[in-house]
């Protein structure tokens, strides 16, 4: 069974920095694809950065070269550096896994706040 869980959510100034960290339980994660979304009050969860169980990576157009996603194989966590920050960038952050095993099967973590003041 895999379980997700994130950390390092809190409230920041426009102009500031936060690391989110998830660590992932059970054995598949090195062959897994990860992924950071976020969600906010009556919009859809969307995509923020990917990190492929082969390390490539993608972002979100609103991204814009502030965030980076990685991961570490050893410790089982995938994170996300996220610098610039704007006060659009305030949600619950989610860590998501994508098992690839048979199909696609995802799962998610409880979600941490992110809220940045402007």
């Amino acid at each position: 069974q895999v379980q997700l869980a994130e950390s390092g959510g809190g409230l920041v100034q426009a102009g500031g920095s936060l690391r989110l960290s998830c660590a992932a339980s059970g054995s598949i994660f090195s062959i897994s694809n990860m992924g950071w979304y976020r969600q906010t009050p009556g919009k859809q969860r969307e995509l923020v950065a990917r990190i492929t169980r082969g390390g490539s990576t993608n972002y979100a157009d609103f991204v814009e070269g502030r965030f980076t996603i990685s991961r570490d194989m050893a410790k089982n966590t995938v994170d996300l550096q996220m610098n610039s920050l704007k006060p659009e960038d305030t949600a619950v952050y989610y860590c998501n896994l994508e098992d690839l095993r048979w199909g696609l099967r995802r799962y998610w973590g409880q979600g941490t706040q992110v809220t940045v003041s402007s």
